[in-house]
């Protein structure tokens, strides 16, 4: 018996969270009403053997984990050349979504009432290690959830929260429902060809009404889209909170984080656009994922002069050799 997942129960649900990328789910929260809800995604490929040779972060893809750096090389031909000048190959040894991402985290002891992970990055590299601890809140359907950072080396990084969320199979029968935001941007390239559906690299003000590329508008705030896609949307300068409303379901969850850490959230709509494996058509979630970055792209694309640091959103921090860095945030539902 291997000791690869540990779960908590309380008095308002129960969660799992699994050694590879510390990533949390299943997440059930039991409801003021006695409903069971599960918010949080789990890929349908979790447990197929033709995935073991996936990369670590989509062997058993699922729910919400932190990354450092955040992001990932995705040089792109459609991309405008503002954005293809600093669009690179990746960077010798680059992680998607960094080293955390991809492999196992270490137990650590703790008191019962949460489980605590750390997991030591390669020697060399200007991270020394990361923690994690998940504690569900004794009072409420809700997790508390901390990241700490400990930096070896001065240096410039991005980083998010990848927070993924399961979607009713109705098609626009959930409502992402964001606070008060500076900028929404669409993608600056091609996120799945032949199946992109929002305008290239253009701005806009509602999730209700995102410039499409084949002209008009689309409602973007209403999922599952009733189309299949891979798309990605940006909204710079968001307060700190977003949520999801489930009206197939009767309820809402909530993800609340620290602004001043992560100035902008990425809404990454995997709605059957990917047919490749292991997604076969068949992956249907949300990402709503607070980060301090553009669109998730390579590190080094983050630190350079781009379209969204120039524009006042920083998109990396600047650490100090020897810092411990420490962000807090929560998940969590109520009955709609």
């Amino acid at each position: 018996m291997t000791d690869d997942y540990r779960g908590l129960g309380w008095k308002y649900g129960a969660l799992t969270v699994q050694r590879l990328g510390a990533m949390l789910a299943p997440l059930t929260f039991v409801l003021g009403d006695g409903r069971q809800v599960s918010p949080m995604h789990v890929a349908p490929w979790y447990d197929d053997p033709a995935a073991a040779g996936e990369p670590g972060i989509l062997r058993r893809l699922r729910g919400e984990w932190p990354c450092v750096p955040f992001g990932y090389a995705f040089p792109n031909d459609a991309s405008p050349a503002d954005w293809a000048k600093i669009m690179g190959p990746p960077a010798p040894d680059e992680e998607v979504h960094g080293h955390s991402s991809n492999h196992d985290w270490d137990w650590q002891s703790g008191d019962g009432k949460s489980l605590r992970l750390a997991i030591a990055y390669p020697a060399g590299h200007p991270v020394s290690h990361v923690e994690r601890t998940v504690t569900p809140d004794p009072e409420a359907p809700a997790v508390d959830l901390a990241f700490t950072i400990h930096i070896r080396a001065a240096c410039r990084l991005p980083m998010g929260l990848h927070a993924t969320f399961r979607l009713p199979a109705t098609p626009r029968a959930a409502t992402i429902e964001p606070a008060a935001f500076g900028t929404g941007r669409t993608f600056p390239g091609n996120v799945e060809p032949t199946t992109d559906i929002f305008a290239v690299d253009e701005l806009f003000e509602s999730l209700k009404a995102v410039p499409a590329r084949a002209g008009g508008t689309v409602d973007a705030a209403r999922v599952p889209l009733p189309m299949a896609t891979e798309e990605l949307l940006q909204l710079d300068d968001i307060a700190g909170t977003i949520a999801l409303a489930n009206a197939a379901e009767g309820y809402r969850v909530r993800l609340n984080w620290q602004p001043e850490h992560f100035p902008s959230i990425l809404l990454w709509y995997s709605n059957r656009g990917r047919t490749a494996a292991p997604w076969n058509g068949r992956h249907l979630a949300l990402g709503m994922e607070p980060i301090l970055s553009p669109f998730g792209l390579a590190p080094d694309t983050a630190r350079a002069d781009n379209p969204v640091s120039r524009a006042g959103t920083p998109t990396v921090r600047d650490f100090s050799a020897g810092e411990v860095f420490t962000t807090r945030y929560r998940i969590a539902a109520e009955p709609l």
